[in-house]
């Protein structure tokens, strides 16, 4: 579904990608993990189309998304939910959502995209009239996650979403993950909680400043002697 060929990118003069590859195969939960700064937010960046490589190519579906616009890129079926969820904080919870839908193939079917984000989070369509600014940093994160399912994607990007939450909300946010997953959608996932996105996700990366550094099956990873010790703590 998603391919990554020998990815180069920075910011400037700065680089934090070098020569990644990486697949995502349809209906697969695919996790990169890795320490602050080894480049998963960038590869992120990269995938959705905000920043454009520097060498490599990226592929969707037989699309090459290097040369495609960002806004193609999202009606080609591909939701970022990014690092720290950037909502509209002084927007209603309902008007982040709508925000969401507003790719034109969409648009006809905000009604029924919006009833399938409020039975995946309940507690939205309690908090649909409430500023998303004022709400917990958990249900934030809620509602930037059914933002992106507003576009009916094919493809998620989550950036970290357990960043900043606590330990119970962190067990929901991979709860929510796989139900993601069992209704077929495609995931890829970033997260510096190593223990927890393997327990979800089906393959995973090891990226390290900037370059993979191993790959795998989930299990294999959690097996692996290195990972659990430089990440697990055991």
């Amino acid at each position: 579904m998603l391919e990554l060929k020998s990815i180069c990118a920075g910011y400037g003069s700065f680089q934090a990608l070098f020569d990644v590859s990486l697949e995502v195969r349809h209906g697969e939960a695919v996790g990169v993990i890795g320490p602050n700064g080894a480049g998963k937010t960038t590869l992120m960046r990269v995938a959705s189309g905000l920043i454009r490589p520097t060498s490599g190519s990226i592929v969707m579906d037989d699309v090459d998304l290097v040369a495609t616009a960002p806004h193609r890129i999202v009606e080609l079926g591909v939701a970022h939910v990014p690092e720290s969820r950037r909502l509209f904080p002084r927007m209603t919870v309902e008007d982040n959502l709508k925000m969401g839908g507003f790719v034109p193939a969409a648009r006809p079917k905000f009604r029924r995209q919006l009833e399938v984000v409020y039975g995946l989070f309940p507690r939205l369509r309690e908090r649909r009239r409430q500023l998303a600014g004022s709400m917990s940093g958990g249900e934030q994160q809620m509602c930037a996650i059914g933002r992106a399912l507003m576009s009916e994607p094919k493809l998620l990007l989550l950036d970290e979403p357990s960043a900043g939450l606590a330990p119970v909300l962190v067990e929901q946010v991979f709860d929510l993950v796989k139900r993601i997953r069992a209704g077929g959608l495609t995931v890829l996932i970033v997260e510096q909680n190593v223990q927890q996105v393997l327990r979800a996700v089906d393959r995973a990366y090891l990226l390290k400043a900037g370059r993979i550094h191993a790959a795998g099956s989930a299990a294999e990873l959690l097996a692996s002697d290195s990972i659990r010790e430089a990440y697990l703590g055991v």
